[in-house]
């Protein structure tokens, strides 16, 4: 390397770094403004996998802070997930996990089914979030419910404004979350669908889609 070469990197160098002082500066003066605390409504929706990945995760950050969390799933209650089964097995001190579906739509075929199903659903999660000993609740699905219009979007938005808990954290998940949902919503995530090996052919996977 000559001694031009490695002038001209050592000015690289010392750009970069008095660029990312002035990034730190700047991002260290907007982080210190954010000084207050709440309870998320947070929603997880669009055509995209992962929208329910992404809210276990969440969860799991509450289980390795020791933080008391509980789990509602709306629709997957006929099929075995490795999420459930890892709660179940090991953590069920700390999470409490409710299966309340029976399964998708169209695989019960009976809407007045798929109704009772999701009523009780929600009475449990309505129950889990009163409960202030809960830092957070994960509402697995309840979007499809809405979507059906097997609960009532109105009932479920007053809730969540009027009733939760201050501090607690509700993750809501599933396509198409309903307007309401979203405008009283702290963090709404769309996941956006590129590619899918389910259109190439290949099936769910465990460790992957369950």
């Amino acid at each position: 390397m000559t001694d031009e070469t490695t002038e001209a990197a050592g000015h690289a160098d010392a750009r970069h770094a008095e660029k990312m002082a002035k990034k730190k500066a700047a991002r260290d003066k907007i982080m210190a403004s954010k000084t207050d605390e709440k309870g998320l409504i947070i929603v997880h929706t669009g055509k995209g996998k992962g929208k329910s990945s992404s809210a276990f995760g969440m969860i799991f950050r509450h289980i390795a802070h020791g933080k008391p969390s509980a789990v509602v799933q709306f629709i997957k209650g006929a099929m075995w997930t490795g999420e459930r089964d890892l709660i179940e097995k090991h953590f069920s001190d700390v999470c409490q996990f409710h299966t309340m579906g029976e399964g998708f739509t169209w695989e019960t075929q009976d809407r007045a089914r798929d109704v009772a199903a999701a009523g009780a659903a929600w009475e449990k999660a309505k129950e889990l979030i009163r409960d202030e000993r809960n830092s957070m609740v994960l509402l697995d699905e309840i979007n499809i419910a809405l979507r059906y219009d097997y609960l009532d979007i109105n009932e479920v938005v007053e809730f969540l404004k009027n009733e939760k808990p201050y501090m607690t954290h509700v993750v809501l998940t599933g396509r198409n979350a309903k307007d309401e949902l979203i405008e009283i919503a702290d963090l709404v995530t769309e996941m956006e669908l590129i590619k899918h090996p389910f259109r190439s052919g290949i099936k769910g996977q465990p460790g992957v889609e369950f």
